[in-house]
Order: C-alpha cells, then structure tokens, then sequence
C-alpha cells in the first residue's frame, strides 16, 4: 500500500498562551532537576559501609550504603542519565521537525515517570543505573524544544528574560531537591523520594498527549510519517525505509551546518568546562560541605544558598544582557566578566575554615556563576537559523553533559579517593572555571550573525499562541 503524503490538517489553536508554555517548561524542568538534587542529598544518597580497624563494620545509608557502593560508582549514579540523553536528544530533535513536539514531550516524560518508580524499587547497583539512564530520555524529549518555543513566543525587548526565568528552574530545581531529599530520605527511606518525583510528573506526561500543536520557526508543516508499507516499499517515496535514509540524510546535514558555526561552537565549548566544574558542585557540594565545616545541616545551608544565588544570578544576568542590548558579543563579554569573578569567590570561599565567610564568599560566587545561564543559550538560539535551533539546544546539552558534568563527579570521586583531602580536592575542581571564562572571551572577537529571524519564508505558525503578550510585563500575572 502506497502512503499518502499528504499532510495532517492545520490544528486549532492551542490552549498555551506564552506565559502558560513558559510555566509549563518551568515546571517540568524543575522536577527534572528536584530529582538532581534529591539523588545527591544524604537523606537519598546516603554514605557507605565503613569498617575500623578491629573490624566493627556500619551498614551506611541509603543508597550508597544499601547497595555498598564505592565513591566512584556512586559518581556514576549522578552521571547515567546521560546514555538515554545522548541517545535520544537527537532522535526527539530531529523528529520535531515532522512529528507535533507535545506528543513527543508526552512520550519523553512516560519514561521518565516509569523510570523514577523504578529506581525505587530497584535492588542492586545495576537496576538502578538502567533506571537512571533512562530517566535521560525524559529530559531529551524537552530540552531541545523549550527554549525555542520559548524565545520564539516571548516579547521582544524580554527573550534573554524568558530564558532566565525558564533557567531557574535548574538551581531551584537541585536546592528543593537538596530539601526534599533530606526530608523525604531520612523520614520514610530514600525509596520514597522516587515515588513522589514520579507523581508529581505524571501529570505533564498526561498534558503532553492532549495538548493542541505548536509549530516551530523554519519547521515544516507537512507532518509525512509512514504507517505501512507493502512488497514494494523499495519503490515508494514514502516507505519505511526511504523515511528513515531521509531522516538520517537530514540529521547528518543539519549536524554539519551546525558545526560549521564557529560561534556556536565556541560558546559550548565554554558552556562544557562550566558545567565540568558545577557537575562536581551538584553532586559532591554538600559531602564536601559537611566533611570540611561539620554541619549537619548542611543540606538546608547549600539549598538556600543554590536557589538565592540561582535565582538572583539567573535574573540579573538575563536582565543586564537585555538591557544592553542582547547581541552575540554582548553576551560573550557578559559571560566571560560572570564566570571570571565568580571563580574568584568560589575559589576564595573554600580558602576559609570559617563557615559564615564560607557561606558569603560562596553566594556571592553562585549569584555571578548563574549570571551565564541566559546569555549562554541565547547564544546558542541566535547563533543558527530556527531550524537548527532544537538540534543546537540538543546537541548543547548532549555535550555539556557527556563532557562536563557527566565525567566530572566519578573524575572528583577519584581525585578524593588519591588526595584524600576534601578542601584540596574542590579547589583544583573550581579552578577550572578560569578556562571558561578564557574561552568565553575569545567569542567576543569571533565574527557574529544574529540569526534569528533567518528563514524567514519558512510558514511561520506563531499564531497558534495568543498574542497578549506581544509587548506584555513579566510581572504580570502568569496565567
């Protein structure tokens, strides 16, 4: 049977108005990254077994201790997500351009929500790790459609904004994670905390299916998918097999348009030593907290911390870099400024044996740190033409995790077990933000084109949103 190629009817609009599709993306990432921060957390994450020297062993706790894992497999617990990242993250972007995003976000976050039961009710180190590696589709199956959607339905003078806003979601994701965890762990048992991430998302899953479409800029209109093919699928335009070589044609061609830009390439090479050094932070921060000052509520101490610093560095970067003028170059020199300063007081706060110098230094150094995460994907974004936007969000994320906060972890759990000295090993960890703030500056002397409104002759179906707030107030409210 020969497949029609003609496309699906144009949907009705949708029930998202901007602010309600930047809620939306807030909100899933958010519990994305709760689940971060609670995995870390001593009430989830536990501390191994431990045995002295006239042999009196302690069971540990959590999971760490119930499944007796070394530092460096527990490392690995923070960083297998990833394999269902990498795999999956181009797969959803490309599959964008045909296929309507909510469905594929509805999908994405079925697995996730299955994944998350699972990894409370797994028995060994394996089980879990599968389990966390699967929550990594989850994460693809949005990350490289949201700040599009996003920025292309944002008012003008506010996309950096917009961007920010849906940014805080990772530090105030991984500080209620760091809360959550803590409660939930040490009250009803690491196992719990899965369960209640895993409820708390379902609902999104569900919203993802019955959701109206959006179109994206530069994206086709034609939704062609084969459905079945015959004897002489070899023949037809729109086999299974000529839809999959096409796909794959595409893929290959978008990926090397991307990677011809310079500017987008700089940019995540800088973005992938930031979060070499963050991966450690999120992960490492509050064991290397509580080994170095002896607090024991350190948990609460570094939640607030990441999510004031979060949210202040976050906002203020994006705003800075709107008022300014949000250009490429700007952005790079904002960017490198941030990241500069910011090593200096990360750095200086870990110096100190002192824990209220300790806590200010660090803030201080989180609030400038944070000031990157509008302008870096607003240089991603305005670097490509729109229909390599979600592949460049993609690829951006594959990349910063797979290079940076992916190796970072099970790497620092090495460096401790060799140094055996907690302060020593974070200082060479947050030393490292200097090359991203080097890297960072030689993009302000990169030649720069603001490609946002290419492809232009593309059927631009932003429409489908409501345009209240074409020059609205971010203020108002958001719903």
């Amino acid at each position: 049977m020969a497949i029609d190629p003609t496309p699906l009817p144009e949907s009705a609009p949708s029930w998202f108005t901007p602010k309600r599709l930047l809620v939306f993306f807030c909100a899933i990432n958010m519990i994305n990254y709760i689940d971060r921060g609670a995995i870390s957390t001593n009430g989830v994450n536990g501390s191994p077994r431990t045995c002295s020297e006239i042999n009196v062993c302690s069971d540990g706790s959590g999971i760490q201790g119930d499944f007796d894992l070394s530092n460096f497999k527990d490392g690995i617990l923070a960083s297998a997500f990833m394999v269902g990242l990498l795999i999956a993250s181009p797969i959803f972007a490309s599959l964008a351009k045909s296929i309507n995003p909510f469905r594929l976000i509805g999908v994405g976050l079925s697995v996730w929500t299955l994944a998350t039961i699972g990894c409370g009710f797994s028995v060994d180190f394996w089980s879990i790790t599968i389990c966390r590696m699967l929550v990594g589709v989850g994460e693809a199956s949005y990350i490289g459609l949201a700040a599009p959607l996003i920025v292309e339905n944002a008012p003008v003078s506010q996309r950096t904004l917009w961007l920010g806003i849906f940014h805080i979601s990772v530090p105030a994701g991984v500080a209620i994670g760091d809360v959550y965890g803590g409660l939930v762990g040490s009250g009803l048992g690491w196992r719990y905390a899965f369960f209640g991430e895993a409820i708390l998302m379902l609902p999104f899953a569900i919203l993802g299916y019955v959701m109206k479409p959006l179109q994206m800029k530069g994206m086709s209109n034609a939704k062609i998918i084969p459905w079945f093919l015959n004897e002489e699928f070899s023949k037809k335009d729109y086999s299974y097999v000529s839809y999959t070589l096409n796909q794959l044609s595409r893929f290959g061609q978008d990926m090397k348009a991307l990677l011809s830009e310079k500017v987008y390439v700089v940019n995540v090479l800088g973005y992938i030593v930031y979060n070499f050094v963050f991966g450690v932070y999120s992960y490492w921060g509050l064991k290397v907290g509580y080994n170095i000052y002896q607090v024991d509520n350190i948990d609460l101490l570094f939640g607030g911390i990441i999510s004031v610093g979060g949210i202040v560095g976050t906002i203020g970067g994006s705003l800075i870099l709107d008022r300014i003028n949000s250009t490429i170059p700007n952005a790079f020199k904002l960017l490198s400024i941030a990241i500069f300063f910011g090593a200096i007081f990360c750095f200086s706060a870990f110096c100190f044996s002192n824990i209220y110098v300790f806590l200010v230094l660090i803030l201080i150094g989180e609030i400038l740190v944070d000031a990157s995460q509008g302008p870096v994907n607003l240089v991603c974004l305005n670097s490509v033409k729109p229909s390599l936007r979600p592949l460049a969000m993609a690829i951006s994320t594959v990349s910063i995790h797979i290079f940076g906060d992916v190796p970072s972890p099970p790497l620092f759990g090495i460096l401790q077990d060799k140094v055996d000295n907690w302060r020593t090993s974070i200082l060479i960890s947050t030393s490292i933000l200097f090359l991203a703030a080097g890297i960072w500056f030689i993009g302000i002397f990169l030649h720069s084109v603001d490609r946002y409104e290419e492809d232009s002759e593309q059927p631009d179906m932003s429409h489908l949103l409501e345009s209240e707030v074409a020059n609205g107030d971010i203020t108002s409210a958001l719903l």
